[in-house]
């Protein structure tokens, strides 16, 4: 499978490193999970990671940008071939970025790629799992203080009513 990590980011494949991390911050922050609600948001994120991973490494995306350029032929060949035959052959995308038709041919950029995807899965997991440390960590701080202010009331309450007490004997 072929994954198009340019479409992913929405850059030119002349794009500089500036330009990709550039549009790395801004694909984050749109697809970020705590700013969309949408339900594939968290699978967003891993692309975007996965795709900013190997682009932003120099090796990397030398490979990728050989291994693009079959991919940009085999993809206007197959538009050649598809326009040839009838519609009965019809290709399926399970995403607008995702080509299952077309396999990498360069095994280390595939193992890179591999590696970048377990990569962005496992930031997303602890993304995940540092945002639930810092709900629990806000959950218990806004228990104690709550119960401070409780603590609080109580012994005002208490003072109050001393006084009530007090004030009330002291006009009988």
């Amino acid at each position: 499978m072929f994954v198009d990590y340019y479409a992913i980011l929405e850059i030119e494949e002349n794009a500089t490193l500036q330009e990709i991390k550039s549009a790395f911050k801004t694909q984050a922050l749109k697809w970020h999970p705590d700013r969309n609600p949408y339900l594939d948001s968290t699978k967003r994120m891993q692309e975007i990671n996965e795709a900013y991973l190997i682009l932003k490494d120099i090796d990397a995306r030398t490979r990728y940008n050989k291994e693009y350029q079959r991919f940009i032929k085999f993809q206007q060949e197959s538009q050649e071939n598809y326009h040839q035959k009838d519609n009965s052959d019809k290709r399926q995308f399970h995403k607008a970025h995702e080509y299952d038709e077309y396999k990498v041919d360069d095994d280390i950029l595939n193992k890179w790629m591999n590696n970048a995807k377990r990569q962005a899965v496992e930031l997303a997991k602890q993304t995940i799992e540092d945002l639930k440390g810092m709900v629990n960590v806000g959950v218990k701080a806004a228990a104690k203080e709550a119960g401070s202010q409780f603590i609080i009331q109580i012994f005002i309450g208490i003072i109050f009513l001393v006084g009530f007490a007090l004030a009330k004997s002291c006009n009988n």
